[in-house]
């Protein structure tokens, strides 16, 4: 294929108007399922979950790692995520990979309702609003009515609201609970997520319920208390996940199709470090997942071991400071078999903990709380010491910040969540540096993508006028 026409397939992914099949190969990119001589609800389905959980698993790694103080470039003499400096396209393959698979999510859908299967249906539901959910979560305003409809000419789709964005993946998810029918089996092959338990796929349906109802709760007019409340204290009609063993979290065989998204698992660990706040905590916590997340520091020499420690985030000065080599990324993390966690069972007893203590729900917050480190420990394959809480850094204290600080371990490796969680609580508090540019302040948004600001400029520019502005400062709706 020419170099053109290579050009103009990104330009029509950035613009959510084709949709691109998980292949390098140009040649296969625009796959119209129509002149396929069968495809079934389930030919899409394994594609979008390993390639949209692949994706958000390297993202977590090179995007959240450095913003939410986990890990960061090590030597780094200036710059960097970490520091705030976010480039104009940092946000660009998230942009392209989403629409990418809403594109592909609604082709499933399409087909699912062509042959009256209401569990594909319903699944092709719940992955939407999860894809959607972190879209806009990451953009703020983006196309959703008019996006991924280049087969009807719409080529310059209009933007919705992020309210707007919110309201219909929200009543998507509730309708996709009344569509799941677990007397019926998955008959379009075997799902590589939950291994067609359709059980699982409702309980993941209305587990992202939860997170993404407490994301808007601070808008009154969504409710969102309210029908937490009602999810949580109707299970037989809500089901959501009880145990690990439920949770929506892909396992890398390592086998293909399930291949590590590092080609080199080395490079998850070269010229790497892990932050001296994600370090400490841990430390004080006396926390079993060190030894699964990192390796022990050395001395300068690299003889000796001197035990878990990182180097500050967004360091002043040059890396001559720091007399020992810090602890770094453990490289079983992404070497097959691995994980890639889409959404774990410990957040949502996380979520009923702080729903409890604010008196949302009833029920014991310290119950709520100290299940959610259980599982959040035991996810990772580390085993929670029967002394864990008598700590008092462990001990549930009755505060968000504990829930919260807790909650950062357990959305470890897991897309944006750590991010997205930070900007609606302020929690944990992160530590600030001389270094740190966009005056010591987290970015909220990627800024939208160079091709949607010039080939889609009349819509770009009205949702620019409407949010405030296309700055990494500019606050989403449900952040107000």
């Amino acid at each position: 294929m020419t170099t053109i026409k290579k050009y103009l397939f990104v330009l029509m992914a950035a613009l959510g108007t084709i949709s691109i099949s998980c292949t390098d190969d140009f040649e296969e990119l625009n796959v119209d399922p129509n002149k396929i001589d069968k495809i079934s609800p389930g030919t899409l389905l394994n594609p979008i979950i390993y390639e949209m959980a692949s994706f958000n698993t390297s993202r977590a790694d090179a995007f959240t790692f450095e913003i939410m103080q986990v890990g960061l470039p090590y030597p780094s003499p200036s710059g960097g995520e970490h520091r705030y400096d976010i480039s104009e396209a940092a946000g660009n393959s998230t942009w392209n990979n989403y629409y990418r698979w809403i594109k592909n999510i609604k082709e499933m859908e399409t087909t699912a309702v062509a042959v009256e299967d209401k569990n594909y249906q319903a699944i092709a539901l719940t992955l939407n609003a999860w894809v959607y959910s972190l879209l806009t979560d990451s953009f703020g305003d983006v196309p959703m009515t008019e996006a991924a409809r280049g087969d009807e000419k719409i080529l310059h789709p209009a933007f919705n609201t992020q309210k707007e964005v919110y309201t219909r993946i929200l009543a998507d998810l509730e309708r996709a609970n009344t569509l799941y029918d677990t007397s019926k089996p998955m008959i379009y092959g075997k799902d590589i997520l939950f291994d067609n338990s359709v059980a699982n796929w409702r309980k993941f349906n209305n587990s992202l319920r939860l997170r993404l109802l407490l994301r808007v709760s601070k808008r009154t007019e969504m409710n969102a208390y309210a029908k937490m409340a009602e999810i949580i204290n109707n299970p037989a009609a809500n089901p959501i996940f009880t145990k690990n063993e439920e949770a929506a979290i892909l396992k890398i065989t390592g086998v293909t199709p399930l291949v590590s998204p590092w080609g080199r698992a080395i490079d998850f660990t070269t010229f790497r470090s892990m932050s001296e706040f994600f370090v400490n905590n841990l430390n004080e916590l006396k926390d079993p997942r060190r030894e699964k997340f990192m390796i022990q520091a050395k001395s300068k020499d690299g003889k000796t071991s001197i035990g878990y420690k990182g180097i500050p985030s967004a360091y002043a000065g040059s890396d001559s400071q720091f007399d020992f080599i810090p602890s770094n990324h453990n490289i079983a993390l992404v070497t097959a078999p691995m994980v890639s966690v889409i959404m774990g069972y410990a957040e949502v007893e996380f979520i009923k903990a702080e729903l409890a203590m604010q008196g949302h729900i009833a029920g014991v917050a310290k119950s709520f709380y100290e299940k959610g480190v259980k599982a959040a420990v035991e996810q990772w394959g580390a085993t929670l010491p029967t002394d864990y809480f008598a700590n008092p850094k462990a001990a549930y204290d009755g505060t968000l910040e504990r829930i919260m600080l807790q909650k950062y371990y357990a959305l470890y490796f897991n897309d944006y969540q750590q991010w997205f969680e930070y900007r609606r609580t302020g929690f944990p508090v992160l530590p600030k540096t001389a270094a740190m540019l966009n005056n010591q302040q987290v970015p909220v948004r990627f800024k939208y993508p160079d091709l949607v600001q010039i080939y889609n400029k009349a819509n770009y520019d009205k949702v620019v006028a409407a949010m405030g502005g296309d700055e990494i400062n500019v606050k989403g709706w449900w952040e107000k």
